[in-house]
């Protein structure tokens, strides 16, 4: 594909020596790290208030299992574990709040080095990347934990003459690390179509591609599950499914951006074949013999 002079001098604008690639890099880093620091020490201040935020569906899988949800109880076992729970927690909660931050900082550091429209189509992505992780995030928080925390619950079994009483007391430090696991992992999965439709503008992706392997997508989803989630069977099911019809979503985005492309391509060979036509036009009385 040729380039136009545009296009040239654009960059041409925007190209630095090394030693200001370095600078700019070093600010870009300083916000980063600072709007990280920032989030976390805000995070940190208000760290219990979120666990209990985050044990807020432990408790309605307690109301679903059918017992009184005043009595949720969770433990740590060594004096320093909740407190490095808050850290955790706090880094967690920084790195989500600071994302879009660090997200920007990236694209400002990249984005004198992209032409125009590639920088038209970056956009919207960097938007709708945050937006589909909260998705995913509210997926697990709303239904998957309370979900998988009531199957756990359900294995609990009463004292009898017969049997020893076994209940469920979660450490706190095991119920934070399930939680940021699940949230983290449907987040990361709820990216599909971001990561498809950036590959599917680039020309290293194809819709017809994508379904030609659906077959091989919905294997690779269970694998995937197995290794980003917990070891049991539903929290697998839970994750792969919704990853199965994010690859649904991701053949249909691709679609409609090889039929935007198409239409900008005729557009842009109607251009060229009127700009032709009017060369010729003008061009043909120089062209004519004289008599």
């Amino acid at each position: 594909m040729s380039i136009s002079d545009t296009e040239k001098d654009e960059i041409e604008k925007s190209s630095a020596p090394l030693m200001e690639h370095l600078i700019e890099l070093r600010r870009r880093l300083i916000w980063s790290i600072g709007g990280f620091f920032v989030a976390f020490l805000v995070c940190f201040f208000f760290a219990k208030k979120l666990f209990n935020l985050l044990v807020i569906p432990f408790k309605w899988a307690t109301q679903w299992a059918g017992l009184d949800p005043r009595k949720v109880e969770l433990i740590y076992t060594a004096p320093q574990e909740f407190f490095f729970t808050q850290v955790k927690l706090a880094m967690f909660g920084g790195m989500v709040i600071a994302f879009p931050l660090i997200a920007t900082q990236i694209y400002k550091f990249i984005a004198p080095g992209l032409y125009k429209n590639e920088r038209n189509a970056f956009l919207p992505f960097l938007f709708a990347s945050p937006i589909l992780f909260l998705l995913g995030a509210s997926l697990v928080y709303f239904f998957f934990t309370p979900m998988v925390m009531w199957f756990f619950l359900a294995m609990q079994q009463a004292g009898t003459d017969d049997q020893v009483q076994i209940s469920l007391l979660p450490k706190v430090s095991e119920y934070l690390s399930l939680i940021m696991t699940l949230i983290f992992s449907f987040g990361l999965v709820f990216q599909l179509p971001v990561v498809t439709s950036l590959m599917t503008r680039v020309g290293m992706l194809s819709s017809k591609a994508l379904a030609e392997k659906r077959k091989w997508a919905i294997v690779i989803a269970f694998v995937v599950a197995a290794i980003l989630t917990p070891p049991d069977p539903m929290s697998q099911i839970g994750l792969a499914i919704p990853t199965i019809i994010l690859y649904e979503v991701a053949i249909w985005a691709a679609r409609l951006i090889e039929r935007d492309q198409e239409k900008q391509r005729v557009a842009r060979e109607k251009k060229d074949a009127g700009e032709k036509v009017a060369e010729k036009a003008a061009d043909a009385p120089s062209e004519q013999v004289p008599s």
